[in-house]
């Protein structure tokens, strides 16, 4: 294996690592489609578009991944959509 190989493929798998971890938002019968909207843009940094997007999904399908990173990083996020009211769970 090539140093070029070798440091790709130490970076996959730290990527791996990096990403197992995922906010999944659980629809609810209380939440407005604006008020998660706005929470999506505001906690998780999404564009209008992924955010009416992933709304439209927790709606339909009852759930939706709508962040994913390292851990560190989404247990802060998963907290203040948590805060705000919304059904979110960090897996």
């Amino acid at each position: 294996m090539s140093t070029k190989q070798k440091k790709q493929a130490d970076f996959d798998v730290l990527e791996q690592e990096t990403r197992k971890h995922e906010i999944v938002l659980h629809n609810d019968e209380v939440n407005t489609f604006d008020f998660v909207i706005d929470s999506l843009m505001d906690v998780c940094e999404h564009t209008l578009e992924q955010a009416e997007q992933c709304t439209i999904l927790v709606h339909y399908k009852g759930k939706c991944t709508v962040k994913t990173g390292a851990y560190d990083r989404l247990k802060p996020k998963c907290s203040k959509l948590q805060e705000l009211g919304l059904s979110a769970e960090l897996v």
